[in-house]
């Protein structure tokens, strides 16, 4: 029995170790609300932010040749 306790102890210490040189991890649990998911808002706005700056360089180049 007491080699089951010990070796309980030892896996939590590891896994304990794991998790803390895993770099950001969270656990708080679930989270509901605006900061859930910080990172999937920033990349959605900023998803139009390029596809609108990607076509804002040929406007202007199509109007400085036709001026020409």
């Amino acid at each position: 029995m007491w080699k089951i306790v010990v070796a309980f102890i030892l896996f939590a210490a590891l896994a304990m170790f794991m998790l803390s040189k895993g770099g950001d991890v969270d656990m708080s649990g679930e989270k509901h609300g605006i900061d859930a998911h910080p990172a999937a808002a920033s990349e959605a706005a900023a998803a139009p932010t390029e596809s609108a700056s990607a076509a804002a360089p040929a406007a202007p180049a199509a109007a400085s040749a036709a001026s020409n």
